[in-house]
């Protein structure tokens, strides 16, 4: 399938090849995040020349707690930008004009973790468990997965304030805390809690489906530049299959970002993170998504989860915010 997969795919880039000799067309990808694997896709991309070869010459910006994509786009800093799905719809209702590219992330990765025995209030053994107990939840866009979650299981917990550090579960000042699969879960068991203290509620299994890692731009920059726009998720997706394929050359590429900007992260953390990435992107059996591309019933159950519990004021009409794909999937 992988085989079948690649030939498709090297067939659509060489049907619009760059043309040796053009002078390649400067853009500039804006992360949603600091350098990890969550970005590898883009790392090998850039790395493998995937860019250049479709007529790109590519500059990574690096994201996190400074840095707001939108605004870079808005400025011109950058053309193109990282973003979950909740983001760039909660960004639309506030008028600016992104629209959506690609769907890279379509098995969301929120978590809720629990302590099987908080120590008070007796073990917990399901999600009612939860009921009347504290929950540390992030706030913003993120929250509103986990408010869906309660409300859809009648579940009543007293909601306290996450930041980055989830040391209040730590602590036991908590029952539960919010998670992502690929970081925040692997990163509590590195700091020594073993799998059997703790229990796991994947949000995606309990029917909170939110697509997240999307890739964005402007709706001027997609009227005037629709051809740089679609060799920039060619390239963004072919470097994600390339990572997939080749986890030991990835990880070197994405350690040679962490340690450049001296994150505290380490090898094995950025490994648990890419195989976690490489299973939201790829389905592992047929018609679970479509590689690259948002579905329509998607983007409506998000648009539910986002005006119910994220007091989200406008939605975009699907066809206006999701720009129309390619034969091969992808914009």
């Amino acid at each position: 399938m992988r085989r079948i997969t690649c030939r498709f795919f090297c067939l659509a880039v060489l049907a619009a090849p760059h043309v040796s000799g053009q002078a390649l067309e400067p853009v500039t990808l804006v992360l949603q995040w600091q350098h990890q694997a969550q970005f590898a896709g883009y790392y090998m991309a850039l790395f493998k020349n995937f860019y250049a070869q479709q007529g790109l010459d590519m500059r990574l910006l690096r994201g996190g707690a400074d840095v707001r994509p939108s605004e870079l786009l808005q400025s011109g800093k950058a053309d193109f930008g990282s973003l979950m799905l909740s983001t760039a719809l909660e960004e639309r209702a506030m008028s600016v004009p992104v629209v959506h590219l690609a769907q890279v992330v379509n098995r969301g990765n929120f978590l809720l973790v629990a302590w099987r025995e908080p120590g008070e209030g007796g073990a917990i053994h399901a999600l009612s468990d939860l009921n009347g107990r504290r929950v540390s939840v992030w706030g913003g866009d993120f929250r509103a997965p986990y408010l869906a979650l309660f409300a859809s299981r009648d579940v009543k917990p007293i909601i306290l304030p996450q930041y980055i550090s989830f040391s209040l579960f730590l602590h036991r000042g908590a029952a539960a805390f919010a998670a992502m699969r690929y970081n925040e879960y692997h990163t509590l068991l590195q700091n020594g809690v073993s799998e059997d203290d703790v229990l796991v509620f994947p949000l995606h299994d309990y029917g909170i489906r939110l697509p997240e890692d999307g890739l964005y731009c402007l709706e001027d920059t997609w009227r005037k530049r629709e051809r740089a726009c679609r060799a920039f998720v060619r390239a963004s997706l072919e470097g994600w299959r390339y990572a997939r394929d080749h986890t030991e050359e990835t990880l070197d590429v994405v350690m040679g970002y962490v340690e450049k900007d001296q994150l505290p992260t380490n090898r094995m953390h950025m490994r648990w993170m890419l195989k976690e990435m490489i299973s939201s992107i790829f389905p592992d059996r047929s018609g679970q998504w479509t590689e690259g591309c948002l579905s329509r019933e998607a983007y409506n159950d998000a648009l539910k989860i986002l005006t119910q519990h994220a007091n989200l004021q406008s939605c975009p009409d699907f066809d206006s915010f999701v720009v129309k794909s390619e034969s091969n999937g992808a914009p």
